[in-house]
C-alpha cells in the first residue's frame, strides 16, 4: 500500500462541478489514479465575502446555495476550506453578516479556515472553535526562524511559501513537523517576487471596497498562465517528485487554480492525480460529464 498523499484543490465554488467529478472519478476508478492519493480539502470562497484574500472575488451567493455546496462536499468526506486571508481587516469588519453566515453554515466540525490577519484569527478561534485553522502562504514567511515559530503555534497546517519548496536546509529543519506542512507545488508566480505582498494587499483592498477597477502591475498578467510555464519555475515540484517529498513525511500538497482558466486546472488535476497512461481516458470522462451537466 502506497503512503497516503493528501491534495487540496482550488475553487470550491467556481469549480464546484469539476471538483465533484474528479472526487467521484477517484472513487470509481482508483486504478487510474496514483495509489494512496486523496482529496483532503477544497479551498476558496463564496463571492463577495470581505474576509476573503489572495484573489478578490465579487458577487453574492444565496444561503440555500451555500448550504448545498458545503453539504455536497462534506457528504463526499471532503472539508471546505475558506480563504479568510484578507490582510487589511480591522475590528469593524468582524461582525460582517455575510461572512458570519458562511461560518455558521459550515460550522459542523469538519471544515477549515486559512488565516492571515491576527485580528480575524483571534475572533474566529473564539467564535468558531470547531474549525481547523491553517497558516496561509499569503503571510509570505520566508525566514527559517519565523517558519519554525509558526510551526510552534496551534495551526492544523502551515502552508509553506513556494520559495522554500526546494530549500534543502529549511526542509531538513522542518522535517520533524513535515506532517503539518502543506506544499504549494505549482505556483504560477515568479520566484522571489518582491511585489507579492503588495499584490495581496491590493487584492484585499479590492475585496473590502468592492472595487475591481484597479490593475496591479504584475508581470504574470502579461500572458496567459499555463502548466508549461509553471514547470519552468525553480519552485515547481513535478508529479514524479511528489513521492520523494511524501517519503520524508511531507504528505499535504496544494494545487493553484483560483482565478485561473478551468482548462488549466483540469490539466493540473490530470498531471498530478492521474496515472500517465490514463490521463486521456480521465480527461474524456471529465469533459463528457461537464458537458452533460452544463447542457452542452
Amino acid at each position: 500500500m502506497a503512503k497516503e498523499v493528501y491534495w487540496h484543490l482550488p475553487g470550491f465554488y467556481y469549480f464546484f462541478y469539476l471538483n465533484q467529478i474528479i472526487i467521484n472519478l477517484m472513487e470509481e476508478y482508483p486504478e487510474k489514479f496514483n495509489e494512496g492519493y486523496k482529496v483532503a480539502s477544497v479551498y476558496g470562497t463564496f463571492p463577495g465575502a470581505i474576509w476573503n484574500g489572495g484573489r478578490a472575488v465579487f458577487g453574492i451567493t444565496s444561503k440555500g446555495d451555500m448550504e448545498k455546496i458545503v453539504s455536497t462536499y462534506n457528504k463526499l468526506n471532503v472539508p471546505v476550506r475558506f480563504t479568510w486571508t484578507n490582510s487589511l481587516l480591522t475590528e469593524k469588519h468582524l461582525n460582517d453578516t455575510y461572512c458570519n453566515l458562511i461560518m455558521d453554515i459550515a460550522n459542523n466540525g469538519m471544515n477549515q479556515v486559512l488565516v492571515n490577519s491576527p485580528v480575524l484569527e483571534d475572533y474566529l478561534k473564539k467564535t468558531y472553535p470547531d474549525f481547523k485553522y491553517l497558516s496561509s502562504t499569503t503571510k509570505r514567511i520566508v525566514d527559517p526562524a519565523e517558519l519554525m515559530a509558526e510551526l510552534e503555534k496551534d495551526y492544523y497546517l502551515v502552508v509553506l511559501d513556494y520559495d522554500l519548496n526546494r530549500d534543502e536546509e529549511v526542509l531538513k529543519a522542518i522535517e520533524p513537523k513535515a506532517d503539518r506542512i502543506e506544499i504549494l507545488v505549482d505556483e504560477v508566480c515568479f520566484p522571489h517576487c518582491k511585489k507579492r505582498v503588495d499584490h495581496y494587499k491590493d487584492e484585499s483592498l479590492m475585496q473590502l471596497t468592492f472595487e475591481n477597477g484597479t490593475c496591479f502591475d504584475c508581470p504574470n498578467k502579461k500572458g496567459k498562465p499555463s502548466i508549461a510555464d509553471c514547470m519552468k519555475r525553480p519552485h515547481f515540484i513535478s508529479a514524479e517528485e511528489v513521492s520523494s517529498y511524501a517519503n520524508r513525511g511531507f504528505v499535504n500538497f496544494k494545487l493553484v487554480g483560483r482565478g485561473l482558466p478551468r482548462d488549466m486546472v483540469i490539466e493540473s488535476y490530470l498531471y498530478y492525480l492521474v496515472l500517465p497512461g490514463e490521463r486521456e481516458y480521465i480527461k474524456d470522462k471529465i469533459s463528457k460529464t461537464l458537458n452533460k451537466i452544463l447542457g452542452k
